[in-house]
């Protein structure tokens, strides 16, 4: 029985996902990026869950990288159309809001790629798709405090595409970063992963949403740092 607790949490963030992408294609983003903040729990958890159980399978493998694909591939990029067609240039570029989907494309890729890596057990090779996601999801979220500096680039179709791009470069890259799958709870074996989680703490409580960009900026970099030995230029 312990085996199906996992599996039902992550079909939860499966469903999230699909609430989601009603809530998004009814022109309402920020129900739909609430819906992406609480499938990131609840993959949080499935995950957790497995661990403690010890309840791994392969069709829970399987089924994670489903909901994932639904909650942080799909999702995301319906937000990121409908933020194109929010765009006042949007008349002339028709075309160009469909760029927003090459991110459910990439996220696929990068699933695909995650579920065959055997060099991704502790730490990840590129960009986690729920970390792409959880950026995506402040954009509405920012559009509501009506942040002056992000509105240029949110509204902005070209800013848009340019966004689009590399992410999906990031989610697929052979960049190594850190998880926060901790094995002990000592600070000098993670005093990284402590820096990343406190400094995300301050910055969300100083800056709010705005601070989303920042901390995955700032991620990368302390990941960088990690692994400075094993990146290739």
């Amino acid at each position: 029985m312990k085996q199906h607790i996992p599996n039902t949490v992550t079909c939860l963030n499966l469903f999230s996902g699909c609430l989601g992408i009603v809530f998004a294609f009814n022109g309402n983003l920020v129900f739909a990026s609430y819906a992406i903040l609480i499938a990131a729990v609840l993959d949080f958890l499935d995950g957790m869950l497995a661990r403690l159980l010890k309840a791994y399978s392969e069709l829970g493998k399987q089924l994670d990288s489903l909901a994932d694909m639904v909650s942080f591939g799909v999702l995301p990029s319906v937000i990121i159309y409908h933020l194109f067609l929010s765009s006042v240039e949007i008349t002339s570029l028709s075309l160009i809001s469909y760029s927003a989907f090459i991110i459910a494309v990439f996220s696929g890729l990068r699933l695909a790629k995650f579920n065959i890596d055997t060099r991704q057990s502790e730490n990840f090779i590129g960009l986690p798709t729920p970390a792409n996601a959880l950026l995506i999801a402040s954009f509405p979220f920012m559009m509501e405090e009506n942040n002056s500096f992000f509105m240029n680039y949110i509204m902005n179709p070209y800013s848009l595409l340019v966004f689009s791009l590399i992410m999906s470069f990031l989610l697929i890259s052979e960049i190594p970063l850190i998880s926060l799958k901790f094995k002990t709870l000592s600070f000098s074996e993670n005093a990284l992963r402590y820096t990343l989680i406190l400094s995300s703490i301050l910055l969300i409580l100083l800056l709010q949403f705005a601070a989303v960009p920042i901390i995955l900026i700032l991620y990368i970099l302390i990941s960088l740092l990690q692994f400075r030995k094993t990146v290739k230029v």
